[in-house]
């Protein structure tokens, strides 16, 4: 937890407190439907926590914002982001329907009220929102393709409307197909640990 506080240290005690929680959630549920692997959930904080928060060192979501989180799994990056920005509503999509009861138990535990939890698959679903936040799902392509019929035009926030996209490695296949004026940012720049070597946040406008 102490990984969140070096980076967002502007923290409300409300959100401290519900940041703080997600270790006993996690780490209870994560024993009866693994959302998260078993090597992997004692790196919780920095590997998903952090991971996730790190859209808020590109963007701070204004109050109204609406956004999707598509194939949310755990529920990354949509409940750490929901933490950070109460006056944001996130609609949180899985197609999995087992992973969206821990997602659910989460939410309720936490009580996010900005939080929506949907079983369904992206391309079956018509709300129009203003981003669509992502951690390595598909192709960037196939993303694109899939969701921006979902995403409004235009937008109100420091960037205009589009896809976030956490993705990590060589990138340069996936982003060949895509007409779009993407932007890339490299985590490194915002944090000092060595898991953000490499990974990236995307960004594509519609």
């Amino acid at each position: 937890m102490q990984i969140i506080y070096k980076y967002f240290d502007s923290l409300e005690q409300n959100q401290k407190e519900q940041l703080a929680g997600l270790e006993d959630l996690y780490f209870r549920w994560n024993q009866k439907i693994n959302v998260i692997s078993r090597k992997d959930i004692r790196n919780l904080y920095i590997h998903h926590v952090l991971h996730s928060l790190s859209i808020a060192r590109v963007i701070s979501f204004r109050p109204g914002t609406v956004i999707i989180d598509v194939g949310t799994g755990g529920g990354f990056p949509g409940i750490p982001l929901a933490i950070l920005f109460p006056e944001t509503r996130f609609l949180l999509v899985d197609s999995v329907t087992k992973k969206l009861i821990v997602v659910n138990a989460v939410i309720q535990a936490l009580q996010l009220s900005n939080c929506e939890v949907r079983n369904n698959r992206i391309e079956d679903l018509e709300d129009k929102v203003d981003f669509i936040v992502s951690r390595a799902v598909t192709e960037l392509s196939v993303l694109y393709a899939w969701t921006r019929k979902n995403i409004k035009p235009g937008g109100f926030n420091e960037l205009s409307n589009g896809l976030l996209v956490l993705k990590g490695g060589d990138l340069s296949a996936e982003l060949a197909g895509i007409k779009s004026d993407v932007k890339i940012f490299n985590l490194n720049n915002f944090f000092d640990e060595r898991y953000f070597a490499g990974k990236k946040l995307i960004f594509m406008p519609v």
